[in-house]
């Protein structure tokens, strides 16, 4: 792609935007249309093969199929290699609207190891994944519930296991006849066509052919593009062992669609269940709306009497009688204990959080389609990195507010603490999947790249921002602190710090666990996720709802004249975290059918990456939301 001038890129955002809004379709780069016109090339390209059982990716030619003369990677951008992809050429070449049968690729004999090998991915239910003109392939299966709707799976599988009438014993048979359906959509004008879909029906045939084998004259008795003879479900299967032989065969054909090539992708992103997930995102605002107005409502009627009271000229007596959060006026700016880990927490929240808002934005204006694989990951990486400008100045500024001199240091642990952190459980778990020989193992040309965005961008940025945010003159307090810290009076069993901390999480997981449901089913059941209009009215229940929560129990924590507000502010809304990583556990006996130990080990490994850095946003949302109400309600009240 040609590189664009910083006034030709703004010039294409904004012409995009403008047919976007117009509701045209435009397109991206790198995903533009492609036309042919009959007897065109169509080279088919090979993806991993993927296992919802292992959550262990591998290439499609670990396994012995057929090959090319010479296997050519297609250049992968980092978050596809980070996903594990590896899209190579294959041996299948159809030409543009010449129905093809009986093609045959080649013929393997097996040996006790390849034999297992096969054994062993069709014990593990493993997927073969192609791609045409940037189309997944997909199997059509149609629903037993509903006679219309067709549901589609992405990939065949390797084989299916099976009896032989009247034995006991099973055996593993293997997909080696794949009958191709490619759909084109076809321009009256030019008669050139767009591929608008990629589907397939495996079939496993035992071929059967007469004399000795020749790859390029023999004739398969069982399925024959002279005699029109096509394969069936009724042939006998292909079976997988020791010595046996196995002829690989296509057939493909194509049909007319009116499907236009803008919306090609709409069959793979039609959810199956959508209904449900209407009613449950309708159900979960209505819950969140209702909560919020009460909560609004006991804030406003609360602080309102409470201000007006505390602002009347009082009696020297009604002064002293006073009770309440204006008593610890005095001691509620008090940097807290571990003020710094404190910044470097709020730091990192500040990071997470505008790397989420932006890729949300993004992926609402369409520009991380499911066309431009790995692009969703990559964009996270990069705004992880540039975010790192915030994530130094806003800890530097707080650091700053609680007396700190050395912004050096509280820099270099913003820089290093949470990716350290991320990169260390990473790496262990990178070691499994390279135990494993799987293809989702991260190369080392790709780890050096990692490294390189964290040292050479994300640090450097975290510093300039350091720098500029500990220049600005520290924020003033409301009011004056007192030199000697007050006592806490004994506090009721319910203001319990571990108490309020786990109550004040259940809130901000209810608002998104429903939504959480769909997005582990994308990434663990290889489904695409795409409803991130959904999604981005979720994160702002969310924002809203750990605001509110963290406000309600700090205003109760003053009101018992406990001040020691700072830290329980962040784990309240943090302690969400906690129910996401539980819920994540559930979900693992309840959904995934994984066996393996290393897969387990991956699960809860990726799981405990996202708990923590939900832990981060959530937890710095409420600090946030609590850190600007103390400082409103104590800079209205007046005090003597």
């Amino acid at each position: 792609m040609a590189v664009r001038t910083p006034l030709a890129f703004h010039l294409w955002i904004s012409v995009s935007l403008l047919l976007f809004i117009h509701g045209h379709c435009f397109y991206l780069p790198g995903v533009a249309p492609q036309d042919f016109q009959k007897g065109d090339l169509l080279m088919v390209k090979v993806n991993k093969l993927t296992s919802t059982k292992t959550q262990l990716p591998y290439s499609y030619y670990s396994l012995p199929y057929c090959r090319p003369k010479t296997i050519v990677d297609s250049a992968e951008n980092l978050g596809e290699v980070l996903r594990g992809d590896r899209i190579e050429n294959s041996p299948y070449v159809f030409k543009m609207r010449e129905p093809q049968m009986c093609n045959v690729v080649c013929r393997i004999t097996l040996n006790a190891k390849t034999a297992k090998k096969f054994k062993e991915k069709i014990d593990d239910e493993y997927r073969v994944n192609m791609i045409l003109d940037n189309l997944p392939l997909v199997v059509p299966i149609r629903r037993l519930d509903q006679e219309s709707s067709i549901v589609y799976q992405h990939g065949f599988h390797v084989g299916l296991k099976g009896q032989y009438a009247g034995s006991k014993e099973e055996k593993y048979f293997i997909h080696n006849h794949l009958t191709f359906t490619v759909k084109f959509h076809k321009d009256t004008q030019t008669d050139s066509a767009r591929i608008v879909g990629f589907e397939v029906k495996p079939f496993s045939v035992k071929h059967e052919y007469e004399g000795e084998w020749s790859d390029k004259t023999t004739r398969l008795t069982t399925c024959d593009p002279h005699a029109k003879r096509t394969v069936t479900n009724s042939e006998s299967p292909q079976e997988v062992e020791d010595k046996k032989d196995i002829i690989f065969t296509y057939d493909v054909e194509f049909q007319e669609s009116d499907v236009k090539w803008a919306y090609r992708w709409d069959t793979y992103l039609l959810m199956a269940d959508d209904q449900i997930h209407w009613f449950s995102i309708v159900n979960s605002l209505m819950i969140v709306l209702f909560l919020s107005g009460m909560v609004a409502m006991i804030m406003l009627r609360t602080l309102y009497r409470d201000i007006s009271k505390y602002n009347q000229l009082e009696t020297q007596e009604e002064a002293q009688e006073e009770t309440g959060w204006k008593l610890v006026h005095g001691d509620v700016f008090r940097p807290p204990t571990n003020s710094d880990l404190l910044c470097v927490y709020v730091g990192t929240g500040v990071q997470f959080f505008g790397m989420i808002l932006v890729n949300m934005l993004f992926a609402i204006l369409g520009f991380l389609s499911p066309s431009n694989r790995g692009g969703l990951m990559t964009a996270m990486l990069l705004l992880w990195v540039f975010m790192g400008l915030f994530a130094g100045y806003s800890s530097a500024r707080l650091y700053k507010m609680f007396k700190g001199t050395e912004w050096k240091k509280i820099t270099l642990k913003t820089a290093f603490m949470f990716p350290a952190t991320v990169f260390v459980i990473f790496f262990v778990l990178n070691a499994l999947i390279w135990g494993e020989k799987s293809s989702g193992a991260v190369p080392f040309g790709t780890m050096f790249a990692l490294v390189f965005l964290w040292f050479g961008i994300s640090v450097p940025l975290v510093f300039v921002g350091s720098y500029v945010g500990f220049k600005k003159p520290a924020i003033e307090d409301p009011v004056k602190t007192n030199k000697i810290p007050r006592q806490i009076p004994e506090q009721a069993w319910y203001m319990n710090p571990v108490f309020s901390i786990l109550i004040g999480g259940i809130l901000p997981f209810g608002a998104v666990f429903i939504e959480l449901f769909f997005i582990l089913t994308s990434i663990w059941l290889h489904q695409f996720y795409y409803i991130f209009g959904f999604l981005f009215i979720v994160f702002l229940i969310l924002i809203v709802t750990c605001a509110e929560i963290t406000i309600v129990l700090c205003y109760f924590q003053l009101c018992s004249e406990d001040y020691l507000w700072w830290w329980r502010a962040y784990l309240t809304s943090g302690s969400s975290a906690l129910y996401l990583f539980l819920y994540a556990a559930f979900y693992f006996f309840t959904k995934l059918e994984i066996t393996k130990p290393v897969s387990g080990v991956l699960y809860f490994g990726y799981m405990l990456i996202a708990s923590y850095g939900f832990f981060v946003l959530t937890g710095t949302i409420g600090f946030f939301a609590c850190f600007l109400f103390t400082r409103l309600i104590y800079s209205s009240v007046k005090i003597d």
